[in-house]
């Protein structure tokens, strides 16, 4: 179902097979019983009609009351076929009710234009304390005076 979402979006790379292996390398430990990452589906006799992932972003510990997880949602598709009955709002709804049930924080995501108004319709809105840098190829080193080193 991750190939035929993101190959929906754009031409792969990768051969679906080679895909579906990495991706089934990848998924399995995060499946696990005590991993920060879920994962819901809606099936039917038919088949398997959507998916939903929420991975957990630890935040550093807090001298005061607030919540230390972020929440991120992706992978959410619905097959084209079944869109339309209920099936997103479903999915949305068992992620976002382990999120609560957990005291996340907030939920962040990066809608495509076409899944925006669910988003919208659940609550989520355009942040108003978020802030993104892309890091990609070729970027520049900071500029600094002071001599750093890694935390050990």
């Amino acid at each position: 179902m991750r190939y035929e979402f993101r190959a929906s979006l754009g031409e792969p790379e990768e051969d679906e097979r080679a895909f579906v292996a990495r991706c089934i390398t990848w998924m399995k430990p995060r499946l696990a019983a005590d991993a920060r990452w879920r994962a819901w589906i809606a099936e039917s006799d038919n088949g398997i009609h959507g998916a939903v992932w929420i991975g957990l972003i630890e935040k550093m510990p807090n001298p005061i009351a607030e919540p230390e997880e972020h929440g991120y949602l992706t992978s959410f598709y619905v097959r084209p076929g079944a869109r339309g009955a209920g099936i997103g709002t479903a999915l949305l709804g068992a992620a976002l009710g382990w999120c609560a049930d957990r005291g996340v924080h907030a939920v962040l995501l990066w809608p495509t234009a076409q899944s925006r108004p669910l988003y919208e319709r659940h609550g989520f809105a355009p942040p108003k304390s978020l802030m993104e840098h892309i890091v990609t190829g070729d970027a520049a080193p900071w500029p600094t005076s002071h001599a750093l080193r890694r935390a050990p």
